[in-house]
């Protein structure tokens, strides 16, 4: 574990804004607020003071928060040029790009195909990564703007990083997609007990993120898939599983 702590604020209906503080200082970078003032809320209750906001790509339900929370707090909006069609950033960045976030710095990913622009920031140090919608627990996001090929490439990108590093997604998808991964590995033991352990989380309310590279190297039908064609056939398997 690192120096900066992660809490979830859970809104709409299965979103979750990811609160990146300095427990000693109390700065924080909330990421993909899709709304204001829970995140506001969230951020009192807990003595933290918003400095940035940092969003992985241009949905309202990622950016939706980002100028209530400006006006509130007088932060800094960073995110991908895509996120301007929704909000005025402060600051646009890409591939390569670093961001600091009390002190410690993240590496920007490009992770283009549920969005053109979708990037994620990897905190290295910290040994976590921000994947906005690109990969869930257990899953991957919709192909709304880019190819197979793409989200296959970031999977591969994603699972190479060490098997410790936490990985925070934007919804709490994980019960459904456990369910269709078993669909596509009946035999695989891994995935039969983590679907066991997320019906137990989830039937009594808790968070099933982060997950860690090493869960999904085990149980995520999309990383798992051997090739792009296999990673396609699975992909439009899960638009219409039910």
């Amino acid at each position: 574990m690192g120096r900066l702590k992660v809490s979830a604020v859970p809104v709409l209906n299965d979103n979750y804004v990811w609160l990146i503080s300095d427990p000693g200082s109390g700065e924080t970078a909330a990421v993909d607020p899709s709304v204001s003032n829970p995140v506001l809320d969230a951020a009192a209750v807990a003595g933290l003071k918003i400095k940035q906001v940092l969003n992985t790509h241009w949905h309202p339900d990622h950016t939706g928060g980002n100028d209530g929370i400006r006006d509130a707090t007088g932060c800094t909006v960073t995110g991908p040029a895509e996120a301007e069609r929704v909000s005025k950033l402060d600051r646009i960045v890409s591939e390569g790009d670093r961001v600091t976030v009390a002190g410690t710095e993240a590496v920007v990913w490009n992770i283009p195909a549920h969005t053109n622009g979708h990037i994620a920031y990897y905190f290295e140090d910290e040994g976590m990564i921000f994947v906005g919608d690109t990969m869930f627990a257990m899953g991957c996001g919709r192909l709304f703007e880019g190819t197979a090929e793409q989200m296959y490439s970031n999977m591969q990108r994603i699972a190479s990083l060490p098997e410790d590093v936490r990985i925070y997604c934007g919804h709490e998808y994980t019960l459904a997609n456990a369910r269709f991964a078993l669909h596509s590995e009946p035999e695989n033991t891994a995935v039969q007990q983590r679907l066991q352990a997320v019906e137990a989380l989830r039937e009594r309310g808790v968070i099933t993120l982060p997950t860690t590279v090493a869960e999904e190297r085990a149980t995520n039908p999309f990383v798992r898939a051997s090739d792009v064609a296999e990673f396609a056939r699975r992909r439009g398997d899960k638009d219409s599983f039910r």
